[in-house]
């Protein structure tokens, strides 16, 4: 959940109807799904730069085409399967493009729905992370879930792609927006589904449980999420950094603890705005900056606060850090209490950038209550479900999305769960779908 700088984008009008071309003309690559044998697909979307694609299996294998498993040809693409070359069809995604109101602005929204007119298939709004680009032909999950008989509802989020206002990290303000394109998506749907729901990814899983009850969901799913605020977010991560480090269980424990000190008192400047805080930030510098771990933090933005000098910090601090109307201190667990909808949360079980342990910690407490919340943990992936490979240098090269991590979602939010899905881990039993 990377905190973004702001950027707003100016996009044209007459983009509405071309939105779905390929943004370089010659290039036949084009966003959608492509159907392979025994239900297998590979889903194409745009990159970060238009024109530039990825794909994904859905096993979870990852690429981009002109590789040697994917290639883009008219119509479908060439697939490379045991040395034979098989040419996969696209499927025929109904997709209605439209413009909704949010408040006082225009956001730019797509339904997209899978072939056939079951009137029983769920409908999902894809709940955005915290990208400050353009989701519709970006976003995979829509198309993932279309790939498997779910029709899924994707926007633009404000200050981004075609949608107008200004970027921001609010998540009340998200919530609205979300809850507005609820309103379309079912509009536009009408006799073409069943059960609704939302699902929300990384920072979706703050935004989506805020939206749940007044976008009268039926379901809610979560993918690699927090039940924490932001700024525990920031000392969650920094623990874990140390941990990587290898120091034996007495020096953890002591770095730990000092790091705490710190990114309290860094959270202290970023929840006051920068108005306040700066003699306990000094405190803490002169108390720990002889330590070694010291020089090594890192965490979502505390290594980047400690890089400056407090004269800089109070000129130029809130522009840097606190410029995206971000509630520091959000409720995360007082929101997710509050939601009437059964609940699906699936962990990236050694996930550097949201930590796990308190999530799944505070989610056990949840289901203790009474709240009727799924919990699944794909153990050894990162952050979006990945595996990976652990670089000499401590860094991760990402290898693949976890097998069954796609199919879990669909097969949850159709309310028909089968287990195996790879190497996932049930908590506290098999989760019965909505």
């Amino acid at each position: 959940m990377q905190r973004l700088k702001f950027q707003l984008w100016f996009v044209s009008v007459a983009l509405l109807a071309v939105w779905m071309r390929p943004a370089v003309a010659e290039s036949p690559c084009e966003v959608g799904i492509y159907q392979g044998p025994d239900s297998d697909f590979v889903m194409l979307v745009e990159r970060s730069k238009p024109g530039e694609f990825g794909y994904s299996f859905r096993d979870g294998r990852f690429g981009r085409p002109g590789d040697d498993k994917v290639a883009c040809v008219r119509g479908g693409i060439s697939v490379q399967q045991d040395g034979v070359s098989q040419r996969w069809p696209a499927m025929k995604l109904r997709l209605t493009p439209t413009r909704f109101r949010s408040g006082d602005v225009l956001l730019q929204g797509v339904l997209v729905e899978p072939p056939g007119t079951d009137a029983q298939r769920p409908l999902v709004v894809v709940v955005h992370g915290s990208e400050n680009t353009a989701s519709i032909r970006r976003n995979p999950y829509p198309y993932l879930f279309a790939a498997q008989g779910i029709s899924a509802f994707v926007f633009d989020k404000r200050g981004t792609g075609a949608s107008q206002g200004t970027y921001t990290q609010n998540f009340h303000r998200l919530a609205a927006d979300v809850v507005a394109a609820s309103v379309e998506a079912k509009r536009l749907a009408r006799g073409r589904f069943g059960r609704f729901g939302l699902f929300g990814g990384s920072q979706g899983g703050w935004v989506a449980p805020r939206a749940a009850n007044e976008a009268h969901a039926e379901f809610v799913a979560v993918g690699f999420g927090l039940l924490i605020n932001p700024l525990d977010e920031d000392a969650e991560q920094v623990a874990t950094e140390l941990a990587a480090l290898g120091y034996d269980d007495a020096t953890l424990a002591q770095a730990r603890a000092g790091a705490r000190e710190v990114t309290d008192a860094t959270g202290e400047l970023l929840a006051a705005h920068f108005a306040a805080g700066y003699e306990r930030l000094a405190a803490a510098r002169q108390r720990y900056a002889h330590e070694p771990w010291f020089g090594k933090i890192k965490g979502e933005y505390t290594g980047d606060i400690l890089a400056l000098d407090e004269a800089t910090l109070r000129r130029e601090g809130r522009k840097r850090f606190d410029n995206l109307d971000i509630d520091w201190r959000y409720d995360s667990i007082g929101h997710l209490r509050a939601v009437q909808a059964p609940q699906l949360w699936v962990i990236a079980g050694a996930d550097r950038e949201a930590p796990p342990e308190v999530t799944v910690e505070r989610l056990q407490r949840l289901r203790a209550e009474g709240r009727a919340i799924d919990i699944v943990i794909f153990p050894n992936t990162d952050h979006g479900i990945y595996e990976f490979a652990a670089e000499p240098d401590g860094e991760r090269r990402m290898i693949r999305v976890s097998d069954g991590y796609y199919r879990l979602l669909a097969d949850w939010i159709r309310g028909s769960v089968h287990p195996p899905y790879g190497n996932a881990q049930f908590v506290a039993g098999r989760p019965a779908g909505p």
